[in-house]
């Protein structure tokens, strides 16, 4: 298909309460949506940056750069086919994968429209409703965590993740497990330890938890093997893993049992789909991160959780979890069961809200070919 124009739009949206992590706290989520339009059809991706570089080193500033100044000439001044073709195009502009997963979610939007195929079908999925869990930040003392936790438990959810670091770690996992005995429990560290320091969380596996996700460095995979060892609960790695190699090195060094699959972080949809595969080839457990997307990214985390090796609950959650307005017509709404239906309608099956996404645009770009 022949591209006409590729848009970007720099936008800005307050959360409903402030989301804290050991990156820091975020209160309004920046981000930066791409449309494309092709053949009177129009497609939107989500580039899930943000504007520090805590928990990726791109940025909307970054992103921004690398999708004007060097992804959209290598789109539009020739046509394409599908996702695999962009892969190929965008192949010598070395890392930036969210900027490039962005762009790659409109053209399955697109393709999908052009179809009249949604992108759960496009994809492989099977799965019409995924079940869903809620990530609680870090709250003011171990109380206030476990009445965080006891709203969203009330609310439906029925897997919950709390954040930690190096001081708020066993003690605020130890008052959640102690006030829920029974319910689906994980921790995420978002790199916050080394080796030496995470000794401090061997408590934890008394705690019966899914997962801790993520304890040290992205960069750090041999001392991940060395601290799965040292634990029965399961390490599970979501900043380590940027790619199928990643992956593949991971699970071949025994660093994780479980991976966090975010289509962000690996480059795109394509590229989050070969991880999969890859994991359900060796029976490991694989979840689909959520990185605060408004609806277009929520979308597609829905379709891709849709896959059958997603054998654990994802950080999607309900649209009003985040936001009070989103970016789009429909809201994400949490089912019986802690599930949240998978679009049906062609593409990503959402419909951008034009009116709450000028509210919410701090810049816009037209890029055309010629």
């Amino acid at each position: 298909m022949k591209l006409d124009s590729l848009t970007l739009h720099h936008i800005s949206m307050p959360l409903v309460s402030p989301f804290e992590t050991s990156f820091g706290v975020t209160h309004a989520r920046e981000c930066i949506l791409v449309s494309i339009q092709s053949e009177g059809l129009t497609g939107w991706g989500e580039c899930a940056v943000d504007r520090e570089p805590g928990y990726n080193y791109e940025t909307t500033g970054t992103a921004w750069h690398i999708l004007k100044d060097f992804v959209a000439p290598r789109l539009l001044d020739l046509p394409i086919t599908d996702a695999a073709e962009f892969q190929t195009r965008v192949k010598n502009i070395r890392g930036h994968n969210l900027a490039k997963a962005g762009v790659e979610m409109a053209l399955w939007d697109l393709h999908g429209k052009r179809l009249g195929k949604s992108l759960k079908d496009l994809l492989g999925g099977l799965r019409a409703r995924v079940e869903v869990g809620v990530s609680v930040g870090l709250q003011e003392n171990p109380e206030a965590l476990v009445k965080r936790v006891e709203k969203y438990l009330a609310d439906g959810y029925g897997r919950i993740k709390i954040k930690i670091k190096p001081g708020r770690d066993v003690g605020d996992a130890e008052a959640v497990r102690r006030a829920f005995p029974h319910i689906p429990l994980q921790v995420d560290a978002n790199s916050a330890y080394t080796l030496e320091t995470c000794q401090v969380l061997r408590p934890l596996d008394r705690l019966k938890l899914l997962l801790i996700e993520q304890p040290l460095d992205e960069d750090d995979l041999w001392n991940h093997h060395k601290l799965q060892k040292q634990f029965h609960t399961p390490i599970c790695l979501d900043e380590s893993i940027l790619s199928l190699q990643h992956a593949r090195s991971a699970l071949e060094m025994d660093a994780c049992k479980i991976i966090n699959i975010k289509p962000g972080r690996v480059g795109g949809l394509s590229q989050a789909v070969l991880i999969h595969d890859l994991c359900r080839a060796q029976g490991i457990p694989v979840w689909c991160g959520g990185m605060l997307e408004t609806g277009v990214g929520r979308a597609a985390n829905l379709a891709l959780a849709s896959l059958p090796g997603f054998s654990l609950p994802g950080d999607i959650s309900a649209s009003d979890r985040y936001y009070a307005r989103d970016i789009t017509h429909e809201r994400f709404k949490l089912d019986p069961g802690s599930t949240i239906d998978v679009p049906s309608a062609p593409g990503l099956g959402v419909t951008v809200d034009k009116a709450a996404l000028k509210k919410a645009c701090l810049a816009e770009l037209r890029l055309a070919d010629g």
